[in-house]
């Protein structure tokens, strides 16, 4: 299968107030409410939508609409009244006041399909945005885990390992968390974002930061005829190289791999594995990853078993096909394996890490899976000339049953052993998580140096 899990198949890629909440479903609240109550968008918000703003989210609207009816997977829509639902958003979009709420109007339609993995991506924005900070679900609170050196965040003294209570009035919760990244990095992004954050000495702080804004280059000579396509060629290679796997070797008792994607297929992971094979234990470090191509996943779990393994059910719109690892008793890895994984480990991740689980193969540690385990396509249009709007949806084109009969969407991987890091871990850079589970494999690795094994910076963007 060509197609990715966790990412696009053409490139690579607390709720708000309770009452908007109830009456608006959570993504369109938390879109909406942003931007009625947020601070000032990015590319800024006119009072009126003018009449070619309005005629671009009525067609992309009808693109997106009829895309998710023709190639969504389950034709069915899940029982859903799908023309009627339609409808009703485009009246909504009528009475929008500018675009950015039309296509809060356009998200929050995809979101009646409560999928992880079908959105709508809108234009992209003229600016790149960066709020210099990032933040993870670690249990059941949000905590900051990087701040960008320099960044206004950094300057208010914004700082790893505090909680993060509530972003621009919304309580931060493992379950609205990726509909809250999705909607400020991609749909309605801010200038600046208002923060409560419970720091060290257990108090409360409100600190509002403000966004990096880094105009984009103007890019010729790279074989694309726009703007939008060269910059999607320059992030193709730039995301290719962030999510090859990278090993480190711990004496002849350990070895630790980390995927940050699952793009690897044949001589690539059996030049993994033959360095893996001279080691006792093996670590597939996997928390944050978001997934990557079916092939890659059947084919690092045919390198952890010596027998044929079915990997599940795949459920496509008009079929279903049974998924099974190849034999491959020469260079299977027969040591004793550990699977680490967290909230962010999505779709292939959890997919390894399930199979690995029902199998008794090994010992998953770490938190909760995201449960985001769908395979999704991107479907791209375009809108107009001079300008130009590329838009487009990542549709969600098939979904695993695993070999229990369950689906991982909404329910994910629960690890053998919880394992989690501290706020203290956190603010100090220590990975307490992989110095465990190398203590399982005999060795000792202080929490510090486990946190240098590997450079993480951006993997939990």
């Amino acid at each position: 299968m060509e197609n990715r899990l966790g990412c696009m198949a053409e490139r690579w890629t607390g709720g708000s107030r309770p009452g908007r909440r109830l009456l608006m479903g959570v993504m369109r609240g938390v879109m909406l409410a942003l931007i009625v109550y947020g601070v000032p968008i990015i590319s800024g918000q006119e009072e009126h939508m003018t009449r070619v703003q309005k005629d671009l989210a009525e067609a992309m609207l009808k693109s997106v609409a009829d895309d998710v009816e023709k190639h969504y997977f389950d034709a069915k829509l899940h029982g859903l009244d799908w023309d009627a639902l339609v409808q009703e958003t485009k009246e909504n979009i009528d009475q929008a006041p500018n675009l950015q709420t039309a296509n809060a109007e356009i998200a929050a339609l995809l979101e009646k399909l409560d999928d992880s993995h079908t959105q709508f991506l809108p234009p992209p924005n003229a600016n790149d945005i960066d709020y210099g900070f990032r933040f993870k679900i670690v249990g059941k609170r949000a905590f900051v885990t990087r701040v960008v050196p320099k960044s206004n965040a950094d300057k208010k003294g914004v700082k790893p390992g505090e909680e993060l209570i509530t972003l621009n009035g919304f309580a931060v919760d493992r379950e609205d968390s990726p509909k809250l990244k999705y909607a400020l990095k991609t749909v309605i992004p801010q200038s600046s974002l208002q923060l409560v954050l419970l720091n060290a000495a257990g108090k409360l702080e409100r600190v509002d930061v403000r966004a990096g804004v880094k105009r984009h280059a103007v890019l010729r000579g790279l074989g694309g005829s726009t703007w939008a396509s060269n910059q999607a060629r320059i992030e193709q290679e730039r995301v290719w190289e962030k999510a090859r796997a990278e090993y480190k070797e711990l004496g002849p008792d350990l070895m630790v791999l980390r995927i940050p994607e699952f793009v690897e297929t044949g001589a690539d992971v059996n030049a993994l594995f033959k360095r893996a094979r001279a080691h006792k234990t093996l670590i597939v470090d996997l928390r944050g990853t978001p997934g990557g191509n079916m092939d890659s996943i059947v084919s690092y779990l045919g390198h952890v078993f010596d027998r044929e393994v079915t990997v599940g059910n795949w459920v496509e719109r008009e079929k279903v096909e049974k998924l099974t690892t190849r034999v491959n008793r020469r260079d299977a890895f027969e040591g004793d394996l550990i699977v680490l994984i967290d909230s962010e480990t999505a779709s292939g991740g959890e997919i390894f890490a399930r199979v690995v689980q029902l199998q008794e193969r090994g010992t998953i540690l770490g938190d909760h899976s995201s449960g985001q385990s769908m395979v999704a396509r991107y479907y791209s249009h375009w809108y107009g000339q001079n300008p130009t709007y590329f838009y487009g949806a990542e549709i969600t084109i098939g979904d695993e049953v695993m070999t229990d009969g369950k689906r991982l969407e909404h329910i994910g991987v629960e690890p053998d052993r919880v394992t989690l890091p501290t706020a203290a871990d956190l603010a100090a850079g220590r990975d307490p998580v992989l110095a465990y589970a190398a203590g399982l494999a005999g060795v000792k690795l202080s929490g510090e140096d486990a946190a240098k094994l590997f450079a993480q910076e951006g993997a939990d963007d």
